[in-house]
């Protein structure tokens, strides 16, 4: 096979990318094991069902790749769902708007614990997540927020489409797009990898490590509530309780598109092969409809054991 052919490609890059090469493989066992998976139908679903998700992944690896972690993120969909409900009267813009800026404002106050407190990200972002849960259903008294009835602008952001594709899903992808410019082309890109590799290198090199803590944590908080914005469109309501435990999915997706292979660092596109990998196996379980709940929570930590594993294989130096 010549070089050059798109086949061969894709094979050099599943090579390089062991998550790559497991997502290829599991949509082909995918696709010969159910008719139904490689309709049109399926797989507009299945990546609209994982827009949200994929956003909180896109957060929680803006934290990790600056030597963070933010256990908060599932509250802060929770946050941006509740405040976009509570807008909606005034506007799609309005409750976008809001659901993010809370949400965001949320993540600098992780970011002020982690960089000027000095506590550790897992505990801030901890902290953060059981106070603003609280807050949240305090606010509410514990009870969903509707969306307007005749909010259809915000509607459209959780239940439209664009042509053949749903509104979520572009949502998803022009993000991913640009967190891609921002880590590979601009100096806060590098920055954001020069801290997760050695902060105190990174402070003897002039950079203000703080604030990139601070952004980064913004950033995640901000894609937490933009994600938040988007669930209460589709669903029609926002609830206090959202997001539970969503964190460790994002942690997972995160954590499958990573790889170390020939030095490469992890970035926005091997989060999103996580976030693919993760929604493939979700709707393969549902395709299946034999498996329980309980048993596809034993799996799903099983396939992340066996590609850590894999990658960690591929990348050993031969001898």
């Amino acid at each position: 096979m010549a070089p050059g052919h798109p086949l061969a490609r894709l094979m050099a890059a599943a090579r390089n990318r062991p998550a790559l090469a497991v997502l290829v493989a599991a949509c082909a066992a995918a696709a010969v094991r159910y008719e139904t998976f490689l309709t049109p139908e399926n797989l507009t679903n299945v990546l609209r069902q994982n827009s949200m998700a994929g956003l909180l992944a896109l957060g929680m690896g803006l934290a990790i790749l600056s030597g963070g972690l933010d256990l908060s993120l599932g509250a802060l969909l929770a946050v941006g769902a509740v405040v976009a409900a509570t807008l909606s009267p005034h506007g799609a813009a309005a409750a976008v708007a809001g659901a993010v800026a809370a949400a965001g404002a949320l993540g600098v106050v992780n970011g002020l614990l982690v960089a000027v407190a000095r506590v550790q990200p897992f505990i801030a972002t901890l902290a953060v997540n059981m106070a603003a849960r609280g807050a949240l259903l305090a606010w509410t008294a514990e009870q969903s927020v509707r969306v307007a009835r005749d909010a259809a602008d915000l509607n459209w952001l959780g239940r439209g489409w664009v042509g053949p594709v749903p509104v979520p899903v572009l949502v998803l992808f022009a993000a991913f797009a640009l967190a891609g410019v921002v880590l590979g082309r601009t100096r806060f890109g590098r920055h954001v990898y020069a801290v997760g590799d050695s902060e105190e290198a990174a402070r003897l090199l002039g950079l203000n490590v703080g604030r990139v803590r601070v952004g980064v944590y913004a950033l995640s908080g901000a894609l937490a509530g933009l994600a938040g914005a988007v669930l209460a469109a589709r669903v029609g309501v926002g609830q206090p309780t959202a997001g539970l435990g969503w964190e460790l999915a994002a942690i997972t997706a995160f954590v499958l598109g990573a790889t170390s292979l020939g030095g490469r660092p992890a970035g926005a596109g091997s989060t999103l092969v996580g976030v693919l990998l993760l929604a493939v196996v979700f709707n393969a379980f549902n395709l299946e409809g034999s498996i329980s709940s309980s048993w596809q929570w034993v799996l799903r930590g099983a396939i992340l054991i066996g590609v850590v594993a894999l990658q960690h294989r591929i990348g050993r130096p031969p001898g």
